[in-house]
């Protein structure tokens, strides 16, 4: 807990320390150094391995998550897109180069999944996930995310991911989405499936996820 507060407290300062914005971060490549500056910062918040941080903040987890989509949602941030105020703050400054080199760092880490969700909810979480849930016109999750939940392009991993940032997530959709009607995120095509499920469902396909691995 006092890390994540430590990290949403004292933006300015880690920011600074992290080199955001700095003339070095420039042009289209990125220096070991600078990348490897980003990443700790990263940690702060995500965790060592990025499989993310269960506390007062849930904080997701990026490992092995896929690129295009960690890029999209990046992008998203430092545009206002999704609305963050933090992540706007760390993501402004990042440049072209630094993006997709983020995004490769985190692909590559697969660290045991921080599990704490309902075992009781896991079944119903699968039968969700695989045949989605046709009286509400809900396609499986499986048809976009995978049979493994492991993603794809632009559609995100979702194996592994914190059981309470999944919740809050889906039961959250437009709080901090789908901010810019004008030129909408990627994941816009997840409005109406969030908004379909209901607390319950919500909480079962959460609680499936989280166990994959």
């Amino acid at each position: 807990m006092k890390v994540v507060n430590l990290c949403l407290a004292l933006p300015a300062s880690i920011l600074a320390i992290a080199g955001v914005g700095s003339a070095a971060e420039t042009g289209t490549s990125v220096s070991t150094q600078d990348l490897q500056a980003k990443i700790e910062y990263c940690q702060t918040c995500h965790g060592l391995l990025g499989e993310g941080y269960r506390g007062a903040s849930t904080m997701p987890r990026l490992a092995g998550q896929q690129t295009e989509y960690l890029e999209n949602q990046l992008q998203a941030f430092s545009v206002l897109r999704r609305k963050n105020n933090f992540m706007f703050e760390v993501t402004h400054g990042l440049t072209p180069a630094m993006i997709p080199a983020l995004a490769a760092h985190f692909r590559d880490l697969n660290p045991k999944a921080v599990t704490d969700a309902p075992r009781e909810l896991v079944a119903a979480g699968k039968t969700i996930f695989e045949k989605g849930v046709p009286a509400a016109a809900i396609p499986p999750c499986a048809s976009c995310h995978g049979p493994e939940a492991k993603g794809d392009g632009a559609s995100p991993r979702l194996a592994g991911q914190l059981y309470d940032y999944t919740r809050q997530q889906l039961a959250n959709w437009s709080k901090d989405r789908d901010q810019y009607p004008a030129k909408p995120d990627t994941s816009a095509i997840m409005q109406p499936i969030a908004h379909g499920l209901t607390e319950a469902q919500i909480a079962a396909v959460a609680a499936y996820l989280n166990y994959l691995e």
